[in-house]
């Protein structure tokens, strides 16, 4: 098969090399548009975005509390309370008795609140045993409560003031470090009220306090403290009239099964718990159909819905269900662009950075992949065929989308002008091709014989024009540019090939490389260059434009870690997964069991730590959801809910030892399974009527 030629590419005033760079700023592909956001997404690369690595960030989307670790809420950098997007109270600063109490401990809770404990001295010895003891619980619903309790030996009289203040700005100005000043305040009910006209906000006061002083935006109590007595203040924040923040994963309405993890490493419940946690913390519901729940990119910089993050997530967790991936192909059908042009079917997005060497990528196009994905594996794992058939035209959509934009061709370019046949692209397209046939096939639907035809013939011919021969063994290419030439760096996108996606039966579809070559791919992962023992790097250290903290040139990726470890367990390179898991279950155990999206690409070094990346979004959902798949792969559960059967392929090597997985969900029921020490499976616990495959 010839190598691509410049004829068959898009043309225009940008193609060629010339405009390939580093940018990250977000332009869009070929007929998209930004898909609707239920909370403004912080746009990377137009600002120079605040450190948030070491803040305590509480979320429960739509609302968000961002503090330090000294509890204080000074208005400075990212601190306050939000509610969609916007600053609500960017100023609580607490003094008891004149002072400041001296913060001595700041924690996570939940994902969704954080304790900050203080002291304060009242002696005139300056002994140095404190008086009062001062807890401050803050929550991301806009609740902050502060209980003070006397340590004292004699009775305490205590004013307490709490200055606020507030500029209403939306969370994309703060980054930019455009919020302006504090807007005045006036005196409301119990408390204080800030208006603009954007918004509004009102704090009330629990007990009601004793004065407030408009001007300085202050509210006054004083207290009396008996010996190992206690008092609180709640105060409540949010725009004035709105009722109370109604979170998605509230019990019985979450769209994700309560799963546990048993196993002899205990760091298997805790990544789990927490992974959990947070996915349920990022859960938005759709504001035109509510009943329809997906998750945001991440906090604090991208609350809204990303289309390729939120379905590669629903993807990773569809062993806790299928609801969010039903929720989530429904509200992206809705924004699905119809009728004529190069342009329908697609799924709008925004564009990503790539590094250095290629040009930004369109998420839209990953996304548009990625919807047949989700949809035929959701039916594997149980989505009815009623729900499955009320989403069938728009995958048929997006599949008509990808025979149009490949046209005559055999790969799928990028969709603007100049645009390269990326490694990863060709994996998705791949994929989808298979994934979609067979979708198009159960459901008695046309195309899917073409789609297999085409899925064949670029399969052949990508061993050849992506696979660059020398002496290490070879390696793939990271994209084919205009006239044929190769971006040969090794990176991450080559995991992609690895991930080709569920079949019936339990089997894995063909992916786009041989035996050999996989053989080979499999072997460029596990190696010094790429592992970093704390996860897989996006880019080689090898490679020019090396950067351990470049998001795609170097920094550790959770979602791809996590990809490679069950593309390499499902193609039988138990050794390679299983070092990549260690070094990520390592990671989360640093990070509290909480990853973040990215970390830097570091060399993991005895009694050492993953070093922060200060713009990681933490909690984030790709990396949440890729907690779940990190501990399914171990298991190697392999569902076929429309035949009835159900396989397990489990990690051999047990590198966890023993472990349990229960209260997952598949057909619709609950799901337990168990992996000894030795490699062994067995389901404890399964529908009526689903048989275990061979």
């Amino acid at each position: 098969m010839p190598l691509p030629t410049p004829s068959s590419m898009p043309s225009g005033p940008n193609s060629g090399p010339s405009s390939f760079g580093s940018s990250d700023r977000p332009s869009m592909g070929r007929g998209a548009a930004l898909a609707p956001q239920t909370a403004p997404v912080v746009p990377r690369g137009t600002v120079s975005l605040p450190p948030a690595h070491a803040a305590l960030i509480c979320v429960a989307l739509p609302g968000l509390a961002i503090s330090t670790d000294q509890g204080q809420l000074t208005g400075h950098g990212l601190e306050g309370f939000y509610r969609s997007g916007r600053r609500v109270l960017s100023r609580c600063r607490l003094r008891v008795a004149g002072r400041e109490p001296l913060a001595v401990q700041a924690r996570m809770v939940a994902p969704d609140q954080a304790r900050f404990a203080a002291v304060l001295s009242l002696r005139a010895d300056g002994g140095p045993d404190p008086d009062v003891l001062v807890e401050r619980m803050r929550y991301a619903d806009g609740t902050e409560r502060i209980t003070l309790r006397s340590a004292a030996d004699r009775p305490l009289r205590l004013p307490v003031e709490v200055a606020l203040g507030t500029d209403l700005a939306e969370l994309g100005a703060v980054a930019a470090g455009r919020a302006g000043p504090d807007l005045p305040a006036s005196v409301h009910d119990s408390g204080m009220r800030w208006s603009c006209a954007t918004g509004d906000s009102v704090v009330t006061a629990d007990p009601p306090p004793a004065d407030a002083l408009a001007s300085a935006g202050l509210l006054r109590w004083e207290f009396e403290l008996l010996p190992g007595g206690a008092r609180s203040v709640e105060l409540r924040v949010g725009p004035a009239g709105a009722r109370p923040l109604r979170v998605v994963a509230r019990g019985a309405t979450s769209p994700l099964a309560p799963a546990r993890a048993d196993s002899d490493d205990p760091r298997a419940e805790a990544l789990l718990r927490a992974s959990i946690e947070d996915l349920q913390a990022l859960l938005l519901r759709d504001p035109v159909q509510p009943s329809d729940a997906h998750l945001a990119a991440g906090a604090p910089w991208r609350c809204g819905m990303a289309p390729a993050e939120a379905l590669a997530a629903a993807r990773m967790t569809l062993p806790l269900g299928t609801r969010l991936a039903a929720g989530t192909l429904r509200t992206l059908a809705r924004t699905q662009l119809v009728g004529a042009g190069p342009g329908s079917g697609l799924i709008p997005g925004p564009r990503r950075q790539a590094g250095a060497q290629l040009p930004p990528t369109c998420t839209g196009q990953e996304a548009t992949l990625l919807f047949p994905v989700v949809l035929a594996e959701a039916r594997r794992w149980g989505l009815s065929g009623a729900e499955t058939e009320e989403l069938l035209p728009a995958a048929e959509r997006c599949l008509q989308w990808l025979r149009t934009a490949v046209g005559d061709g055999t790969y799928l370019a990028d969709p603007h002008p100049g645009g390269p046949w990326r490694c990863e692209t060709q994996a998705h397209a791949h994929r989808a091709a298979l994934l979609g046939a067979d979708l198009l096939d159960a459901y008695g639907r046309e195309g899917g014989a073409e789609l297999r035809r085409w899925a064949g013939a670029m399969s052949t011919a990508f061993r050849q024009d992506f696979w660059i021969e020398d002496r290490g063994g070879g390696r793939p290419a990271a994209a084919l540019l205009p006239g044929g030439r190769i971006v040969p760096y090794l990176g991450s996108g080559g995991v992609h090939l690895l991930d080709t996606g569920l079949l019936g039966a339990g089997a894995a579809a063909p992916g786009l490389l041989d035996q050999a070559q996989t053989e080979q791919l499999a072997r460029l992962l596990g190696g010094p260059a790429m592992d970093s023992g704390w996860g897989l790097r996006s880019l080689g250290v090898k490679e020019t434009g090396y950067n351990p903290f470049g998001h795609r040139s170097g920094a550790v990726r959770v979602h791809e870690t996590a990809l490679a470890v069950a593309g390499l367990a499902a193609a039988g390179y138990e050794k390679e997964a299983s070092a990549l898991l260690l070094g990520v279950l390592a990671a989360a155990e640093a990070f509290g069991h909480r990853l973040p999206e990215m970390y830097a690409g570091e060399r993991r070094t005895e009694g050492g730590s993953p070093v922060p990346h200060p713009a990681a979004c933490r909690p984030a959902a790709t990396a949440a959801a890729a907690g779940v798949l990190l501990l399914a792969t171990l298991t190697g559960i392999r569902p076929d809910v429309p035949a009835g059967t159900v396989t397990l392929r489990p990690v051999r090597g047990a590198p966890l030892g023993e472990i349990g997985l229960t209260g997952l969900r598949v057909a619709g029921a609950p799901f337990s399974v168990r992996v000894s020490r030795l490699g062994l499976a067995m389901v404890e616990e399964a529908a009526d009527g689903l048989q275990l495959g061979a």
